[in-house]
Order: C-alpha cells, then sequence, then structure tokens
C-alpha cells in the first residue's frame, strides 16, 4: 500500500501557478513545494513539469534548483525525475566517478520486477546513450559482475503458485554446490537466486532448512563474502519480504552517528507509492519504533518535513 497516492481533483496547470509562485520573488515558499510535491503521484508530477514549461517558458526542475539546496533540494529533484528515469539515475551514479555504490546496484536490481529492469535498461540507454549491462561489467568483477548480469537480464520466471517438486530440486542444489562441497559452485546459488520468483525461491529457502541445519542466509554467510553476499542475501530477504527488506536499508541508513542520505532518500522517493505502508508497520516489528519518529530524530528543517510527508501518518 502506497502513502503517497494520485490527488483527486488533480490541475496540472494549477500546480504550476503555485510553484511558480512560491519560487518568485525574495524568499521560497517550502511549505508550498513540500506540499504539492509531497501529495502527488509521480505521474502527476510530470505532468505538472511539462505544464510548468508551457506556461512559464523555463525547466521547473532548474528553477526548483536554483531555490533550494542541501538534502531538501536532493529529495525535491529525485520527486521530479520519471519513475523508471529515476532508477536509471541512481544506477548511473552508483558506477560514476571514483568508486562504485555497490549498496545502490543490489538494491534497485535485486528489488525490481522484470518489466521494471526493462523499463530501467531502456531508459537508462535513452539518457546516457549507454548499455546497462556493458556499464555493470566495466565497473564490477568477478561473481559479483555475473551476479548483476543475471539480474539486469530481467529474465525472472512468472510469479504464480510456487512448484514443490522444483523448491526440493533447487533446495538440494544449493546445498550440493555450498556446504555439500569443498570449495562453492557459485553458478547454482546465481542461476537459482536470480532465475526464479520470489513466491518459488521463500518455498525453497523453506525447504532447504528442512534438509539441512542451516538457513540459505547462514549458508551464503558462510560461503561468499563481499559484495556478492550482500547481494545474495538482498535477493534473500526480497524473496521472503521486500518490505522488510526495505524497512532494513532504512534503519541502517539512520542508526549510528550520521545518515545516509542517499539511502534515504532513494527508498523514501521510490517506495511511497508502492508498499510503504507496509514497510512502515515492518520497520515498527523489527525496530520497537515508527519510521516517523527515526526521521524526526535524524533529519531537519524542510528535508525532514518532505520525507514525513512521504512517510504518511503513522
Amino acid at each position: 500500500m502506497a502513502t503517497v497516492l494520485p490527488a483527486d481533483n488533480f490541475n496540472a496547470q494549477q500546480d504550476a501557478e503555485l510553484l511558480n509562485k512560491a519560487m518568485k520573488g525574495l524568499g521560497t515558499d517550502e511549505a508550498a513545494i513540500t506540499f504539492i510535491l509531497g501529495s502527488r503521484s509521480n505521474q502527476q508530477r510530470m505532468e505538472i513539469k511539462t505544464q510548468f514549461k508551457t506556461l512559464f517558458g523555463k525547466d521547473l526542475v532548474s528553477a526548483l534548483k536554483s531555490e533550494l539546496g542541501g538534502k531538501y533540494e536532493d529529495a525535491i529533484v529525485a520527486l521530479m525525475l520519471a519513475t523508471d528515469d529515476y532508477d536509471a539515475y541512481v544506477l548511473h551514479n552508483a558506477m560514476s566517478g571514483l568508486g562504485t555504490n555497490e549498496k545502490a546496484l543490489i538494491e534497485v536490481l535485486s528489488s525490481r520486477t522484470n518489466e521494471q529492469i526493462h523499463a530501467i535498461k531502456a531508459a537508462f540507454k535513452r539518457l546516457y546513450k549507454q548499455d546497462l549491462e556493458k556499464e555493470l561489467q566495466s565497473d564490477t568483477s568477478g561473481h559479483f559482475k555475473r551476479l548483476l548480469t543475471s539480474l539486469v537480464q530481467g529474465a525472472r520466471d512468472p510469479e504464480g503458485p510456487a512448484d514443490e517438486a522444483k523448491a526440493n530440486a533447487d533446495a538440494q542444489a544449493l546445498k550440493t554446490g555450498g556446504e555439500g562441497k569443498w570449495g562453492t559452485d557459485e553458478s547454482r546459488f546465481n542461476a537459482i537466486l536470480a532465475s526464479r520468483s520470489f513466491k518459488q525461491l521463500e518455498l525453497t529457502f523453506h525447504t532447504y532448512q528442512l534438509i539441512s541445519d542451516r538457513t540459505v542466509e547462514e549458508v551464503i554467510k558462510r560461503e561468499f563474502s563481499g559484495s556478492v553476499e550482500d547481494g545474495m542475501l538482498a535477493i534473500v530477504s526480497c524473496a521472503k519480504s521486500r518490505s522488510a527488506f526495505f524497512a532494513e536499508q532504512l534503519y541502517k541508513s539512520m542508526k549510528g552517528l550520521g545518515t545516509d542520505d542517499t539511502t534515504l532518500i532513494r527508498i523514501m522517493v521510490t517506495r511511497c507509492e508502492v508498499d510503504m505502508v507496509h514497510i512502515k508497520n515492518d520497520f515498527r516489528r523489527l525496530y520497537g519504533k515508527t519510521l516517523s519518529e527515526f526521521i524526526n530524530d535524524d533529519c531537519s528543517g524542510d528535508y525532514k518535513k518532505l520525507l514525513l510527508k512521504l512517510c504518511g501518518p503513522n
């Protein structure tokens, strides 16, 4: 369930005029910007962007950037990108400059549907004139590269009733390829984790625990390390509960000293129109506090107000 829904009686022209008014003259009315952009669907925000350029002959995102700053600006700009374009932007940024943000690559590619991955690949090609698969392969290496290459195919089995016989065979293959031999047959883990539907994987993991004295997570931690371990664990987590996976990522982004605002913004923006209600429920169940309470403690100013708007009421 989403916390940000399409606004009733939506009027893109009126919203564009209100946003222009909020940025006109001395000072900026951040409260108006937060209210409008934080309570419209992605599709409605794209319509506002078109109307703004039609009415005022200038780009809305550029206008917002010139008026805003800091993490508040980052979050607003993220909201103003079409859904697939934003995921493509996240992946491009994760591979740009020195170093690679493996966490962002894993989060996006392990949690999106086949249709979303194909749309992201098309957006990446259109925006950056590059092939996403080739960029991933040139920016990563080893078993992690192979896992991402498999995931970016967007070729998971369709969701449907889980097949018990296939779950038994896959669980046995995982056991044989991991704890059942000297060394690890990474290709077996890769093939099963990247190609089976989440419902099928969930049954496979349950079956695995019945034929082994360990969970799949425990075996992955024993057999793998680094980014490929993180990627496989993310797939397992998403198969069991995508909302719990995102709740955990949000918690990690705010716990301890400092806040990982890049991750916080990315998840709040991408999930507020998908499953934020379920994420909030899992967050409270897992960590004993509400997501809103964490945001209140970790963020401030207009940035905090916008995140709380996307979070929705408790």
